[in-house]
């Protein structure tokens, strides 16, 4: 029994070759209007408390022909990765991370979160 439960564990851990990309990662679909670069210049003149570090490219060959992939650590508990459409460096999509810290679940442990993760999404929200 034990092994048939480490071969199950072994089987899912593998990336399938049918591994579907999500539709927003395709090459033509949308992208923001600003390169990461632009991005990155807009995020730390709004928020010179809270420097975005230059971002990193990541190696990832499953969609390398129509993506970079790059990462930044904006703090020591939030990160931001992305997807960059090939060649413009325009952002397809950006995910920021928190690792909790000490005391996260305490009243100024959830203030602190909330002020370190607001500014990266209002950064690529519509401005109406």
């Amino acid at each position: 029994m034990f092994s048939a439960l480490t071969a199950s564990i072994t089987a899912h851990a593998q990336l399938s070759s049918s591994t579907t990309t999500a539709p927003y990662l395709l090459a033509g679909s949308p992208t923001f209007d600003l390169s990461i670069s632009q991005f990155r210049e807009n995020f730390n003149r709004q928020n010179p408390d809270l420097p975005l570090n230059e971002f990193r490219a990541i190696e990832n060959s499953r969609d390398k022909a129509n993506l970079t992939r790059a990462a930044s650590k904006i703090n020591e508990n939030l990160y931001a990765s992305t997807a960059l459409e090939r060649g413009t460096l325009k952002v397809k999509s950006m995910q920021i991370t928190w690792l909790p810290i000490q005391g996260a679940g305490t009243e100024s442990g959830e203030k602190r979160k909330r002020w370190n993760i607001w500014p990266p999404l209002f950064a690529l929200s519509p401005r109406y």
